[in-house]
């Protein structure tokens, strides 16, 4: 389905079974939400949000899973595993995807793009005819940056549109600035045939012009507004009055 300069190629995703109530992941939020018709991306940029514990990464993860990504990170030509931690959700879930097929894609895990970044040296230490992988990423070792730079670096180098891209909290690498700078490059990659499924806290990246908001909480998933959402209520009321707000919780 194409929206304007865009691009929507993972439609929806619902359970295609239960999981066995032994699974940590069955009585989630997020994991709920799939029952019946699933949830639909019906935006070029979607985003996950709600208070931690409500199954966010786990859901974006068997995503990311079930369209072939590596479940530590990076692109579908990523096989490494340092540790096998990822939940089985990805065996329960089925993903309607439009025709159209990405030419790109990259799944992100903050927690887990130290290893993505020692991947592409290793690989990069092999005999081979082609160029060295680090190439389509700056030419310069992630390693030799700070978390924010190596992960601006991967967007603005390895991204090049028509891609889906599924992105786990990536503020959490990212200082204002540069969630400001990401906004501005989703919008161009956007405008390049791409689509975006993010997990995030962040009241600056739900800002997202026209973006589709997931926010899940004990009851499930809902459909809600930019200021809705609980994370741009607390901030704001932070921002609004630090003092009283302190003084309340503290």
């Amino acid at each position: 389905m194409q929206r304007g300069a865009c691009m929507i190629y993972l439609k929806s995703v619902r359970l295609d079974n239960l999981p066995d109530p032994s699974h940590y992941f069955s009585s989630l939020p997020a994991v709920r939400s799939l029952e019946g018709s699933g949830l639909e991306f019906s935006s070029e940029v979607t985003f996950f949000t709600g208070d931690n514990g409500t199954g966010k990464s786990t859901l974006i993860e068997a995503i990311a899973v079930a369209l072939g990504f590596n479940a530590e990170g990076g692109s579908r030509n990523f096989i490494f595993s340092t540790k096998d931690t990822h939940s089985e959700l990805y065996k329960y879930i089925t993903l309607s995807r439009a025709t159209a097929r990405p030419r790109d894609g990259w799944f992100l895990r903050a927690e887990s793009f130290y290893n993505v970044a020692s991947e592409i040296e290793a690989l990069d230490e092999i005999p081979a005819a082609s160029p060295e992988i680090i190439e389509s990423y700056g030419g310069r070792s992630m390693h030799e940056m700070s978390h924010g730079e190596s992960f601006m670096t991967l967007v603005l180098e390895r991204f090049s549109g028509r891609g889906l891209y599924i992105l786990d909290e990536p503020e959490s690498a990212l200082s204002p600035t540069r969630q400001l700078a990401l906004l501005a490059r989703m919008k161009m990659l956007c405008n390049k045939q791409s689509q975006f499924i993010i997990a995030t806290h962040s009241p600056i990246l739900l800002a997202y012009p026209g973006a589709l908001i997931y926010e899940f909480d004990e009851s499930g998933a809902r459909v809600t507004s930019y200021r809705q959402t609980l994370s741009y209520i607390i901030m704001r009321r932070f921002i609004s009055d630090p003092e009283a707000m302190l003084r309340e919780i503290l």
